[in-house]
């Protein structure tokens, strides 16, 4: 580790201080959601087949009713509680001293968790229902943020391999090319409300704003050539998507009658 890398006491503490207000204010809104919400839910469907192959599987059934309430609650849950681990005084050391080697594995494990859980709400919105197509939307979306976590592991910011990085640009795009076919309903009439649009949009600039982040930190653009520029970046982006989020679906669907 160069001199240059090591993190001053009061960046440290600012750090510190920075996670802790994101975990409250993650905490809060789960706690305001959960008070506030009714009981809107999405049913997860499944079509089995009851004959041979290529026969008509049936009618749909209803496997059970996922409250999007509850959803929306647990990848606010989930960020709070990753953030208050970081600060833990077992924990935090090990945070800084990943960060003082211009890593940081804890937040693409949670957000390989918070992300594939808004995935799967946003898609849900629309229409995409069946439950084998939301377990593929979860585990590609958490594809592509786990290959953050293989740049990280073995690149460095200045002259890195672009590969892991496209490689996750490449997968991170399939649920929102699913979700745009949704949206678009070729050959139906269906119309998705407005606030759904805004969702979809919306949250499809946010997402790309942590890609975009990431290819300043690595470029060493500017501010972002400090690796903790960027994870403060990296805090306020996923405390800004999670937010906007859980604001918009309630407000479209879980404001209480």
């Amino acid at each position: 580790m160069n001199t240059a890398d090591a993190i001053a006491s009061g960046t440290s503490n600012r750090l510190r201080i920075y996670n802790s207000a994101a975990a409250l204010v993650h905490l809060l809104q789960a706690v305001a959601v959960l008070s506030l919400t009714n009981d809107f839910s999405i049913p997860v469907t499944a079509m089995f087949l009851d004959g041979p192959p290529g026969t008509d599987p049936g009618t749909v059934t209803t496997l059970f009713d996922f409250r999007i309430g509850w959803g929306v609650a647990g990848f606010l849950l989930m960020s709070a509680a990753a953030h208050l681990t970081l600060i833990m005084p077992g924990i935090f050391p090990w945070y800084i001293g990943q960060l003082e080697t211009r890593r940081n594995y804890a937040r693409w494990v949670e957000y390989s968790f918070s992300s594939s859980l808004m995935i799967v709400i946003i898609a849900m919105l629309p229409g995409i229902t069946d439950i084998s197509a939301l377990i593929a939307l979860f585990g590609v979306n958490a594809s592509m943020i786990l290959f953050g976590l293989v740049m990280e592991k073995y690149e460095q910011p200045g002259r890195p391999s672009w590969l892991s990085y496209w490689l996750g640009v490449l997968t991170g795009s399939i649920p929102w090319i699913a979700i745009a076919i949704y949206l678009w309903s070729p050959g139906s009439s269906a119309q998705p409300p407005a606030f759904v649009y805004g969702i979809f949009f919306s949250l499809f600039l946010f997402f790309n704003s942590f890609a975009l982040n990431m290819i300043l930190q690595y470029k060493g653009t500017w501010r972002w050539r400090n690796y903790i520029f960027g994870e403060n970046a990296y805090i306020f982006l996923s405390l800004a998507a999670k937010s906007l989020l859980a604001w918009q679906v309630f407000a479209g669907t879980l404001v209480p009658s």
